[in-house]
């Protein structure tokens, strides 16, 4: 059941309400895109199908974030778990993977998109590992909106090569704070995401994020990540907007 959205408060008119709304829009959302399989098993296709459906949802999703003044969007790719699926299954993702790369990153570069990677590179088949480094390259330096596709990423494992970094790195522990792993996170430099969306209806985290989530706001709707469509991106955003942000405070 996809969390209850506020309606839309019809006091505040035009240009005003414009900006009210884009001033409490999230600067950073997150996406775990699930339900691609139970997509395909509904209309009696293989689970890669779904899958395949899943990329093309990515077009439509990044140019409503671009319109709902998103400025950063991470989208959850495949987990460090997710390599525990059947073999035909990930040969498959990980040949979607390439084709959408090589399908939309003239479009994503000429939009002002920057890709970034976060995950690990191990185990990602050696020319997925060329596309990607060649795409996060050559956007490298557009602004218009930031897009990390976390592949073959895990909140744990992040943490993990963090804490490996640090050491190799020398630092003394007095001297290492929440500042200082954030830094030495796959995110470095970024800002945490102030919501994090769930489809599919599921109510867990997934090893995402998990560091950064601290204080994210989560929606969870039912709807299967291939259907999440504009309308479904603009409910969750108008959600975000009605929550009363207090980071741990209190409302005076």
């Amino acid at each position: 059941m996809t969390t209850p959205v506020a309606a839309y408060d019809q006091s505040v008119s035009g240009d005003r309400a414009m900006t009210a709304s884009n001033e409490r829009s999230p600067n950073h959302v997150a996406i775990i895109m699930d339900g691609n399989g139970r997509w395909a098993r509904k209309r009696n296709l293989p689970r890669v199908a779904g899958h395949q459906a899943g990329t093309n949802n990515l077009r439509r999703i990044l140019r409503a974030c671009v319109d709902q003044g998103v400025k950063i969007l991470t989208l959850y790719a495949f987990s460090t778990e997710n390599w525990r699926r059947p073999e035909d299954e990930v040969n498959g993702i990980m040949r979607i993977l390439e084709t959408v790369i090589e399908r939309e990153l003239d479009e994503l570069h000429r939009n002002g998109v920057q890709v970034r990677h976060i995950g690990r590179m191990d185990r990602v088949p050696v020319g997925l590992q060329e596309k990607i480094r060649f795409a996060v390259e050559r956007t490298r330096l557009n602004e218009r909106l930031i897009l990390n596709v976390a592949l073959n990423y895990g909140g744990r494992a992040e943490i993990v090569d963090a804490v490996k970094a640090m050491l190799a790195a020398g630092l003394h522990p007095d001297f290492i704070d929440e500042d200082t792993i954030s830094r030495y996170l796959y995110t470095c430099g970024l800002p945490d995401p102030d919501l994090i969306i769930r489809t599919s209806g599921e109510y867990r985290t997934s090893n995402f994020l998990i560091w950064q989530s601290a204080y994210s706001e989560y929606y969870v709707t039912d709807v299967y990540w291939p259907d999440f469509d504009e309308n479904e991106l603009k409910k969750a955003i108008e959600y975000f907007k009605k929550r009363d942000r207090r980071f741990g405070g209190v409302t005076r």
